[in-house]
């Protein structure tokens, strides 16, 4: 769509050509899955989807906004991580359908987003009375097309934070393995990496998982995203429209009676989420068992840290004992150097003369006193503790 709103179809070479406006560039799929590329400014999509600009400021992928799902009175505005999509109750925008991570988000949009009736429509003339009851069975059992859109919303960033998170549970068991086994620089610097990965990877999760829990949590924002259920209750079949209907055609007759009863039933069940409950309920519990993936590995991390640390105080002890003993030694030394420095005093004795046999003794005795004073030392500090057995 240019600044004058037209659609220009969708085309990869088309697609191409936009790559340099990705930050205008979104991507329109209709209930039927047909796709069209949109190089609209803002303001087009905001009247497009009937938002403000503070919600589509929430889509700008130069803005760092955690994960929000936002329900407003038609549209839901979704941003989960990369995937940032503008849902209503007949098309959804998905903006940068271009990047490696979308493309898949917009093959299972293609896919998913025609209902599953829809092969029903090619049956001929003569078997219509007949089809048109299937139709209408299948019309009750379909999901509405934004918890479709939602879905397939949910499973993808569901899928993809997993996988990034079984891609560091690979990388870092193997890690933390080998360095329980061999502490050295270069592994040290690697799990402090994958540290740090885990670390952000948490928080993203945790964004998603508290987002999830808060729409859980408040009946009043599912009933929000309820849409079509708005839809069908803003267009009531009452009105200067109904009088132009034939009531001798049964099958207006029949659609009639069936816009009655749906806007019967929308307005007894216009606080039933239970079917978005049950939808949210699923991802729910994914994204936990992911979150509970990523804090077990957290527990594992501090765990391996706490293995390191009393290995390199069992390493500081062991030093502080060489210490003990070198230091006792080096004592020993001394007195059995005192000795030694006393006798051989250039000094004029008396007692020195003649007495040349008590060299060997004085040594000897010197040699003693300094080993018992060692003993004393090693034995006093294994009685009290200070050194290994």
């Amino acid at each position: 769509m240019g600044r004058d709103g037209s659609i220009v179809p969708a085309d990869p070479q088309g697609i191409v050509k936009k790559r340099a406006a990705g930050s205008r560039c979104w991507i329109l799929m209709d209930a039927t899955g047909q796709s069209s590329v949109l190089d609209a400014d803002k303001y087009a999509i905001m009247h497009r989807a009937q938002i403000h600009a503070r919600d589509l400021r929430i889509l700008d992928p130069l803005l760092s906004y955690p994960s929000t799902i936002l329900g407003r009175e038609k549209a839901i505005v979704l941003n989960l991580e990369h995937i940032k999509a503008i849902i209503t109750a007949k098309e959804v925008l998905l903006r940068d359908p271009m990047d490696d991570n979308v493309v898949p988000v917009v093959e299972e949009l293609r896919r998913r987003l025609p209902p599953a009736n829809s092969n029903l429509e090619g049956q001929s003339d003569g078997k219509e009375i007949a089809g048109q009851q299937d139709i209408d069975t299948g019309e009750e059992d379909e999901s509405p097309f934004e918890f479709r859109a939602l879905e397939v919303a949910l499973e993808a960033i569901c899928s993809y934070l997993a996988a990034q998170t079984t891609e560091l549970e690979t990388a870092a068991y193997p890690a933390l393995d080998e360095l329980t086994s061999k502490i050295s620089s270069r592994n040290l610097d690697r799990v402090r990496k994958l540290k740090s990965s885990m670390t952000r990877l948490t928080a993203r999760v945790q964004k998603v998982r508290d987002e999830l829990e808060q729409l859980l949590d408040d009946d009043d924002d599912m009933a929000d995203l309820y849409l079509s259920r708005k839809l069908a209750g803003a267009s009531p079949v009452s009105g200067s429209g109904a009088t132009n209907w034939s009531p001798a055609s049964p099958t207006i007759g029949s659609k009639i009676s069936r816009a009655s009863r749906m806007s019967t039933a929308t307005f007894h069940d216009e606080n039933n989420v239970e079917e978005l409950e049950m939808l949210l309920e699923a991802y729910f519990m994914q994204i936990d068992g992911t979150l509970n993936k990523l804090t077990t590995l957290r527990e594992y991390i501090d765990d391996t840290e706490d293995y390191i640390n009393i290995q390199l105080d069992n390493h500081r002890n062991q030093l502080i004992q060489l210490e003990l003993f070198l230091s006792s030694g080096t004592v020993c030394l001394s007195i059995y150097s005192l000795i030694g420095a006393i006798f051989g005093m250039n000094i004029p004795y008396t007692w020195n003369d003649n007495h040349g046999y008590v060299f060997k003794w004085v040594v000897i005795f010197a040699g003693l006193l300094s080993a018992a004073i060692f003993a004393i030392i090693i034995f006093y500090s294994r009685y009290k503790g200070l050194v290994g057995s």
